[in-house]
């Protein structure tokens, strides 16, 4: 059995002004917002499934984001937090300074609100990531599991994957026009499951479609991002009915049911 080694990376915390460049729907439950200026320089991101916190304009239209100091972040004295979520950085262009976020719109919830209205020149804030963890690159394959919040982890993963890379994607999204079209150089195989309108946190076709997919030959990497029961459920499954390695998985929960269902949770 070979001994994959992960990689976490440290990154030092930065809290950033964003303004808003361009805005694209890439579906219809997903937006695509592109951001720039000067506070972006030095941006760093090393994993696919890395995220940043992004802060939102509060009921005054601020943008409030902590201040780092001896004991770590603090809030300035008397003003109104902004509401703060986790997203995933699809791209960071360094020579155009851009960073590209993509934004799940629910209808509901301060950041897919803003997603949704979003147009050039509007500002927000943003502060790391804080560290990524870099998955081993010499496993025989990789699955990778997850509803339409990780999506643009699972695009970005697929197109830095080297040549020839063994990869199964299970991927639920709400309709099948919310499916999406990724370049990779890996072999992918792409398995799209329609909700058609169900709610997320009661599906189970990720489930169903685990539970079916033939174990890929020779050492497999899980990857596995949706709401945080079910990303929990299933990485206990692999666990205990295929013997899977603890570190031979990663499970995520982006989401919880019954919260606001905006970004991600840790």
């Amino acid at each position: 059995m070979t001994s994959h080694a992960h990689q976490m990376v440290r990154h030092t915390v930065v809290f950033r002004n964003l303004d808003v460049l361009r805005v694209e729907r890439l579906t219809p439950h997903m937006q695509r917002v592109v951001f720039g200026g000067s506070d972006l320089h030095g941006f760093a991101t090393a994993a696919p499934d890395d995220h940043v916190k992004l802060f939102f304009p509060n009921s005054r239209g601020e943008i409030v984001t902590p201040v780092m100091g001896p004991n770590g972040p603090t809030y300035p004295p008397g003003r109104e937090y902004s509401p703060m979520r986790d997203y995933t950085p699809r791209y960071y262009e360094s020579e155009l300074n851009e960073l590209t976020v993509d934004f799940v719109l629910h209808g509901e919830g301060p950041a897919s609100n803003w997603a949704a209205q979003a147009t050039p020149g509007q500002r927000i804030g943003a502060g790391g990531p804080r560290g990524s963890s870099i998955i081993a690159d010499d496993f025989d394959a990789y699955v990778l599991i997850g509803d339409e919040t990780a999506l643009p982890a699972i695009g970005r993963r697929l197109e830095e994957m080297p040549a020839g890379t063994r990869v199964e994607v299970l991927a639920e999204i709400p309709h099948a026009d919310d499916r999406q079209s990724w370049r990779s150089r890996a072999h992918a195989k792409v398995t799209w499951l329609e909700r058609n309108a169900a709610a997320g946190d009661s599906s189970d076709l990720l489930e169903q479609a685990l539970r079916e997919l033939r174990i890929p030959a020779g050492d497999t990497f899980y990857w596995i991002a949706t709401e945080s029961r079910r990303a929990r459920n299933m990485r206990l499954w692999l666990g205990q009915e295929r013997g899977i390695p603890k570190d031979w998985m990663k499970a995520k929960g982006y989401w919880k049911a019954g919260a606001d269902e905006d970004g991600e949770d840790d």
